[in-house]
């Protein structure tokens, strides 16, 4: 199964520990040993956000906010390359056709950010589509999809299976600036829509959760399902 696996950088380096990277590259290591093809993409999390609170303070402005925040899931991407070892491409991708011919070549391509106004949400459901990836993965800091914000309203409602299109008209007025932090925003909901990707969003706080929900189907998430998008095969095993 060809998977994109999109962590967030709250999760992936909630610390400069490395014991969180490392776990996370012992799941992708048996991803890959099991015969999956896979892409990564990692965002920049409290790390970004610090510097983007303090160049914002300073004066930049919102595009140059973003070149800052790409700049950081360049770095924390680098941290999951170097826990791959001779696993990954040795460089994060800067663009969709080089983390294909990564793919092609049977390395392990860990993206960043790619363009201001762009998040890594975006990046990976792009890379998805551009791959033709039977799988999209949000590994995210919060459970799965909610009706509202579940930290300011108590009422928020968990799905366990929403459709795309419903997704993009759920996150559809939400405020998106430079460090903030969701799911899965907009661009990325409509991009996953169009493309018919089966996607799950759910909380990837335990690396080993997201390799069962990869191998399995099985997880605690929200299942985004575009109505044309089967399970894969793997799955029906």
């Amino acid at each position: 199964m060809k998977v994109v696996v999109s962590v967030g950088g709250s999760v992936l380096v909630p610390d400069m520990e490395p014991d969180r990277v490392d776990a996370y590259a012992d799941a992708v290591e048996a991803l890959d040993e099991a015969g999956h093809a896979l892409g990564a993409v990692v965002g920049g999390g409290p790390t970004a956000r610090e510097y983007i609170t303090a160049a914002r303070e300073l004066g930049a402005n919102e595009i140059e906010l973003d070149q800052l925040g790409i700049e950081v899931t360049r770095l924390n991407g680098r941290l999951l390359i170097a826990a791959l070892d001779d696993r990954a491409a040795p460089t994060p991708p800067e663009s969709y056709e080089e983390a294909r011919e990564a793919m092609r070549r049977g390395d392990i391509p860990v993206m960043g950010g790619m363009v201001a106004g762009q998040t890594t949400d975006a990046v990976s459901a792009a890379l998805a589509e551009y791959v033709s990836a039977d799988l999209l993965i949000y590994a995210t800091s919060v459970p799965g999809v909610y009706s509202a914000d579940p930290d300011e309203d108590d009422d928020a409602e968990k799905y366990d299976r929403i459709t795309a299109g419903d997704l993009v008209d759920l996150i559809g007025g939400i405020e998106m600036t430079a460090g903030s932090n969701a799911p899965v925003d907009l661009l990325a909901a409509k991009i996953i829509e169009r493309a018919g990707l089966r996607t799950i969003v759910l909380d990837g706080t335990d690396p080993e959760a997201v390799q069962r929900a990869i191998e399995t189907g099985e997880h605690d998430g929200t299942d985004v399902v575009p109505a044309e998008a089967a399970a894969p095969d793997e799955w029906e095993r």
